[in-house]
């Protein structure tokens, strides 16, 4: 089978290596725009700050030892220009000599990625300016950061990346700011769980401003200033992270279906024209709890998908399952992760969601570097299906989003995700696993055992009326009634049974506790801050 593969940066690469794996006798092509194949996209942040030292660190594998590797034949800087389906041809470019070559195949991949967005704002051409998307991008950065001149930057988009790159232009020295024309950071989580990592990346010295709209890049001849809508910003650098565009405007006239220019397939990798695949970053596949399109340009999906697709040119006729928006992001004192549905996502599909914020320790308190997670755990009302979870903390954030990842890829509910043998010793978790920790909050929520306002409903004002107890560990809280949990041994004067009562502590624990004892006397009306004040401001 002949088989001809356009792109070979992640998906390409793993359908050709697993194509040859699978039969030797194929004939595997792969064309791709660039010089470099199979580099470590996600990686490029980190060589700018240092983390990553070499540049040859970045690519993982050569055109040349690819090809020995694999058997896949790789010709690197050609450019497909124009696909024929029913002549099953496609016209490529050298990029270098202009020179076009025919190549036939039994069976394409799609596989071209996406480009950075350039905003159509003016001064993208001046010096200092930068995308953040090839290795050739960071190694240019870097040179700049590395020369000393760099003293103030602004990076164009509160994405991922955009994140990880303000880190480590602050790790380099520089003061970095970030803009986005969207309400909160990082896209996936809610608006609560946002403001918190704005917070923190505040506290950071890494200045986010959103709703914003970037105007234009001003300077004579380089970077001096960033104009916006509202202000304007100082810089001597400047990085656009607005986004990224599939490389497919070329098959736009083939008849192949498209949405946004993202190529359509089904579970089977398949697009609309008969032995035509796509993969990666400029194709849609779906969303495992929805069934609906989704499009999840990530590294992880490219691979995994286009393991798939491999094996279905192979005839095996297996499912991709889809894609939960899982992510994950390393951030200047603490760690983000995130799986599955917002609760705003979640009502807009129609789910009931149900909610829960804990403050949970992340391994044994006694036990060096212990720390805590800020956990959002998000499942249905009625059929209590985990529907999603988003975790902050300086430490392994990515195993509670791990663990959520298989309960939500199994159709679990809390009961079928409660009790589980997670593993525990105090250097890595604790005795309750803060994923079984945070889900037993969820269920006593569910069943009224646990009464709360979600900080969402303490800030849209749904406390007012309440006397704000202090039932923290000691009194924290300005100019409420302190209630020590281990002195209350019947009604607490000056509260009466039907007063409408908040119950507030360090993050939740102790005013649950509280709550608990309080009900056995006889209060009926008490509610507990999700989250306490580690993650709420509160003002009596």
């Amino acid at each position: 089978m002949k088989v001809l593969v356009l792109g070979g940066v992640a998906a390409g690469t793993k359908i050709a290596a697993k194509l040859m794996r699978e039969d030797r006798s194929n004939e595997v092509i792969v064309l791709n725009k660039g010089k470099d194949i199979s580099y470590a996209g996600c990686g490029l942040p980190y060589y700018v700050g240092h983390v990553i030292e070499e540049k040859e660190q970045l690519i993982v594998n050569t055109p040349d030892k690819y090809a020995k590797l694999t058997g896949a034949k790789v010709i690197t800087e050609t450019e497909a220009v124009k696909v024929d389906p029913v002549a099953k041809k496609v016209i490529a470019v050298n990029v270098n000599t202009g020179e076009e070559q025919v190549y036939d195949y039994d069976k394409l991949v799609i596989s071209v990625g996406a480009s950075p967005v350039k905003p159509p704002i003016s001064g993208t051409e001046l010096k200092n300016v930068f995308f953040m998307r090839t290795p050739e991008d960071a190694i240019r950065l870097r040179e700049v950061v590395d020369s000393g001149e760099i003293k103030r930057a602004v990076v164009v988009g509160a994405g991922y990346i955009g994140l990880e790159i303000a880190e480590n232009l602050k790790l380099m020295g520089i003061r970095p700011f970030v803009l986005d024309m969207a309400p909160h950071v990082m896209p996936g989580f809610d608006t609560e769980m946002a403001e918190y990592v704005e917070g923190m990346l505040a506290e950071a010295g890494i200045p986010v401003v959103t709703g914003v709209m970037v105007t234009g890049i001003e300077g004579d001849g380089k970077v001096e200033k960033v104009t916006t809508n509202k202000k304007a910003y100082k810089a001597d650098l400047v990085v656009l992270s607005a986004g990224i565009r599939p490389n497919t405007a070329f098959l736009n006239d083939i008849g192949l279906e498209m949405f946004k220019g993202t190529i359509l397939t089904n579970e089977f990798g398949e697009t609309n024209l008969p032995d035509v695949y796509a993969a990666g970053d400029c194709a849609m596949v779906h969303n495992a709890i929805t069934g609906k399109p989704a499009w999840s340009p990530m590294g992880s999906t490219a691979n995994i998908a286009g393991r798939v697709i491999a094996q279905n040119m192979m005839g095996a006729q297996m499912s991709y399952r889809g894609v939960l928006g899982t992510a994950v992001c390393k951030l200047p004192g603490i760690n983000v992760g995130r799986t599955g549905l917002t609760e705003a996502q979640a009502v807009a599909e129609g789910f009931d969601p149900i909610s829960v914020i804990t403050v949970v320790d992340d391994k044994a308190h006694y036990y060096a570097g212990a720390s805590t997670f800020v956990v959002k755990m998000i499942a249905d009302k009625v059929t209590e299906r985990l529907l999603g979870v988003q975790v902050i903390g300086s430490g392994a954030v990515d195993k509670v989003v791990d663990v959520a990842v298989t309960g939500i890829m199994l159709k679990g509910t809390l009961s079928d995700l409660a009790d589980m043998d997670l593993a525990y010793a105090p250097p890595f978790s604790t005795a309750i696993h803060p994923f079984a920790h945070t889900l037993n909050v969820l269920r006593n929520k569910l069943n009224g055992t646990f009464e709360t306002i979600t900080p969402v409903e303490y800030a849209a004002g749904a406390a007012n009326g309440y006397k704000v107890i202090d039932a923290c560990l000691k009194p924290s809280i300005e100019g409420a009634p302190y209630v020590d949990l281990t002195t209350v041994e019947g009604p607490i004067a000056g509260l009466e049974p039907d007063d409408k009562i908040l119950l507030v502590c360090n993050k939740g624990k102790r005013a649950y506790l509280l709550q608990n004892r309080m009900k056995f006397y006889g209060y009926t009306n008490t509610k507990v801050l999700e989250g306490g004040i580690a993650f709420t401001e509160v003002e009596v």
